[in-house]
């Protein structure tokens, strides 16, 4: 992938034949609110945008990805044996050229891959999600032990523009005391939910103690990145991982 493309490539300790980035809004063909490259079907967009936008993708995969219809759920697929578009927040593979992918425009992709190289995957991680074991589920579809497995953050939403109500907090709280860390207060009645402590809590907590990324904000970046929360219908953006 040329670096000019403006996507991004994680710095992370993985093995050579593991491949992974996150696009962005730059290039693409999508107009208006969904300007660049959106890579979402089922947002709005025309559908020949999209097909440009993910023709332009393809040209730097060894295959398509394994497009997902994310629920904010935790189920999670073999790249190798799933049908088209399921049911999933997460996807895992164990051979060659098998793209997993999520779509995000604020909820947090996580990347997981083992230091031998042996498996990747990749969850949609929302709070949803983090709350409900995403990052659990695909760890345990990996088959590895979490300690020899590396994890990187793509791009979400940060905590300063992320206000949730008291259900979310009790969702991770109730669970998990120590949580509550990972939220301040905001107005009345809400808080500011850091997604990126939360997964990084759920991680450690599993047996991941290699844990790269954050730092970004999908709601601060309007020209960058597409955010659900700043702007309603919008785009999507991929996180993508596979193995030569």
């Amino acid at each position: 992938m040329p670096p000019s493309q403006g996507w991004i490539v994680p710095d992370w300790p993985v093995a050579a034949n593991v491949h992974a980035f996150a696009t962005t809004r730059a290039g693409g063909a999508s107009g208006d609110r969904y300007a660049g490259m959106n890579l979402a079907t089922r947002v709005g967009d025309d559908p020949n945008a999209v097909e440009r936008n993910r023709d332009a993708l393809r040209s730097h995969l060894p295959a398509d990805p394994i497009w997902l219809e994310q629920v904010h759920g935790t189920d999670v697929v073999d790249a190798e044996r799933a049908s088209p578009s399921p049911r999933a927040d997460g996807a895992v593979a164990r051979t060659r050229h098998h793209v997993c992918a999520v779509l995000t425009a604020d909820c947090l992709p996580v990347l997981l891959a083992a230091r031998s190289g042996g498996v990747v995957g990749v969850a949609h991680a929302g709070w949803r999600g983090l709350a409900y074991g995403i990052i659990e589920a695909t760890l345990a579809r990996m088959d590895v032990p979490a300690a020899e497995v590396v994890a990187w953050l793509g791009p979400g939403i940060s905590q300063a523009a992320y206000e949730v109500g008291r259900d979310v907090y009790e969702s991770f709280v109730g669970q998990d005391p120590g949580a509550r860390g990972a939220f301040r207060p905001g107005a009345p009645g809400k808080y500011h939910a850091d997604l990126y402590a939360l997964a990084r809590r759920r991680l450690r907590a599993a047996g991941v103690d290699t844990v790269h990324g954050g730092g970004f904000c999908t709601y601060g970046e309007p020209d960058r990145f597409y955010s659900y929360r700043r702007d309603g219908a919008t785009g999507r953006m991929a996180t993508l991982i596979w193995m030569d």
